[in-house]
């Protein structure tokens, strides 16, 4: 009885071990796709933008969830619009920035709050936050790492340099920031084993 109680712990840790290699695996090629194709991407999320304000409309109308709960959730769509403006660049110091996280915090909060009081069956709680208060940030979360390979422009906001060396100071200040893909990169480059090339 015991030995299979072990054999049970053993198998999920395994279990989590993989599913936690698949998701890696899985953002690194999301990462890099976004990467390579950031038009492509502004153009999805977007439209998943827009797909979740019809799913907020559609539990107005058929669904007795409170109506402040999905009015909070279309102005939450209202800020990521806002954030998809500069897309790829997303300034985290912005107001649409921050208050679109406060509101995200808040938007749990109150689903939470709301479906602890309420009994729905599990799938459905997960639907909701799944395409309701995930999908859209996941994207963006993933997308970020799009904003390192932007190249510079002598129409930004703010100077970049002094002596007007635009394209230098650029990739320096940008060689700092840390963001997904450069992580991911360095867990592949010091956990995986290199092939080294054989040479003729």
């Amino acid at each position: 009885m015991y030995f299979m109680y072990l054999l049970s712990i053993l198998s999920l840790v395994l279990q989590a071990m993989f599913i936690t290699m698949a998701l890696a695996a899985g953002l690194f090629y999301l990462a890099e796709l976004v990467e390579e194709y950031t038009v492509m991407a502004k153009y999805i999320i977007s439209w998943v933008v827009v797909a979740t304000i019809v799913i907020h409309l559609g539990l107005i109308l058929f669904e007795d969830i409170p109506f402040y709960m999905n009015g909070i959730g279309l102005f939450q769509q209202l800020l990521y619009g806002f954030l998809l403006k500069d897309f790829p660049v997303v300034r985290v110091s912005s107001v649409a920035f921050v208050t679109s996280v406060l509101n995200l915090i808040l938007q749990h909060y109150l689903a939470i709050k709301y479906f602890g009081e309420v009994y729905y069956p599990f799938s459905e709680v997960l639907a909701y936050f799944t395409l309701c208060l995930w999908i859209v940030p996941f994207a963006l979360f993933v997308s970020l790492s799009a904003n390192d390979y932007v190249l510079p422009t002598t129409g930004e906001r703010q100077h970049l340099l002094d002596d007007d060396n635009v394209v230098t100071d650029y990739l320096s200040r940008k060689a700092k920031r840390y963001s997904l893909l450069s992580f991911f990169s360095f867990a592949k480059e010091s956990i995986l084993p290199q092939r080294s090339k054989k040479a003729f």
